[in-house]
């Protein structure tokens, strides 16, 4: 059996698609990765032992790109639905299914290629708030802002239809047709419940984001996609933990950060004012320390589920990975949330008492230090470490055998997690 797993987007997208093909490969299943080719992403494939198939070009580039020409939405959704179709269609010969998560176009683009080989096809999203339910509202998207005044979430559903019809339809629909499929009416089939089925997977731990089914749709909830690492922490790292008391994990990932001026600066001062050391994780922001510090240690890419043991806090811009990894590690969270599924991720960890959702995107000295005294407290950690007990490992694993059973049954067009292409209609309203 041979699954293409697909994901256009940050590290965040992709390793956890790694660590649901290394899970495929130990049931005997042949997994590829098709997913963008920036090194850091084919260093972490590589390193997980996966198969690559590059999508249509690095996704640092396309962000440059589409920043340099200043596109719009709707235009840097079709450069990626064209693009993504050709890629995807390339790596799916002879697949028995496609999973697709990521940049939405590239999930559209897996859909259709997908229905076009006439193979199982399964959305899979890392966070709740993106899928519709009564329970939450919408992200807004650039253009169309959540009006002022509308508070129930159901009518709000129906404007993100909308939405995501306007920004996204138009791509969607060019690349279907190049790919000899039929174009989508949006009157009766909205591009995002055609591209997230009625049964999308939902690829995080139930404790640390709990998902409710609704009438609207039901997702398939796996638990999170962890990676394993067994990379040894950096020698001199290793010598600066064992100098003093834990310090303070500080990184934002692939946050650039730009709104906050000297981000590096603000998070050795914060640190300092708990009398704490500090771990800067450089990042797509590039943060680095100032000469001459000798409080602080700069780190690249490391083994979280190593470090955060032995920190005393973790400061991060609210993505799911590093939410769940510190959430395992029972190290207490500040999150600086950032852009569309952050705030969520950092209500979920002032909600469960185990750090504390900073307000606004760009700290300052004063805020982020008020943010660690609080997220320093016993009790904060007693609370993040009862948490941590709760979290579940295996989601990759169970992820992976649900797969395989889908594809060793008739899958098509079953309510159960995998929709063949006849299934793709328009999820009843609730």
């Amino acid at each position: 059996m041979r699954i293409l797993l697909s994901t256009f987007g940050s590290r965040g997208d992709v390793e956890p698609i790694a660590a649901l093909a290394v899970a495929l490969q130990a049931l005997g299943a042949e997994a590829v990765v098709s997913a963008p080719a920036d090194p850091e992403f084919l260093r972490l494939l590589d390193r997980a032992g996966v198969p690559v198939a590059p999508a249509f070009m690095p996704v640092r580039a396309f962000i440059e790109r589409a920043r340099r020409s200043q596109w719009p939405l709707p235009r840097s959704a079709a450069e990626v639905m064209a693009g993504q179709c050709e890629a995807i269609a390339a790596a799916a010969h002879g697949c028995d299914l496609i999973l697709a998560t990521g940049l939405f176009p590239s999930t559209a683009a897996a859909q259709a290629v997908a229905e076009k080989r006439g193979v199982p096809y399964v959305m899979a999203s890392f966070c709740p708030v993106v899928l519709p339910s009564p329970r939450h509202p919408p992200l807004a998207y650039p253009g169309h802002p959540i009006p002022p005044g509308v508070t129930d979430n159901a009518a709000l559903w129906d404007l993100n239809d909308r939405a995501m019809d306007a920004l996204f339809g138009e791509a969607v629909n060019t690349g279907r047709a190049a790919l000899g499929l039929p174009t989508l009416d949006h009157v009766r089939d909205h591009v995002r419940d055609h591209v997230f089925t009625r049964r999308p997977w939902l690829a995080s731990d139930p404790v640390l984001s709990p998902w409710e089914p609704t009438g609207r749709i039901n997702a398939v909830q796996t638990g999170a996609w962890i990676l394993p690492d067994d990379r040894p922490l950096p020698p001199g790292l290793e010598d600066f933990l064992e100098a003093g008391e834990p310090p303070v994990y500080v990184g934002f990932g692939s946050m650039a950060m730009t709104g906050a001026q000297d981000a590096a600066g603000v998070a050795v001062e914060a640190a300092r004012a708990h009398g704490r050391r500090l771990v800067l994780a450089g990042g797509w922001a590039g943060l680095a320390l100032a000469e001459g510090v000798a409080d602080g240690f700069e780190v690249g890419d490391v083994n979280q589920q190593a470090l955060f043991p032995r920190v005393a806090a973790v400061v991060h811009h609210g993505g799911a990975g590093t939410a769940t990894a510190a959430a395992r590690a029972g190290a207490p969270q500040v999150v600086v949330p950032q852009v569309a599924d952050q705030p969520y991720w950092a209500g979920r960890v002032a909600d469960l008492g185990v750090g504390i959702a900073h307000e606004g995107p760009a700290p300052t000295v004063e805020t982020l230090s008020a943010a660690l005294g609080a997220a320093l407290r016993p009790q904060t950690r007693e609370r993040a470490m009862a948490l941590s007990a709760r979290i579940r490992p295996d989601g990759a694993t169970t992820a992976a055998r649900r797969l395989l059973d889908l594809i060793g049954g008739d899958a098509a067009g079953r309510d159960d997690g995998a929709l063949g292409p006849e299934a793709h209609g328009s999820i009843p309203e609730s």
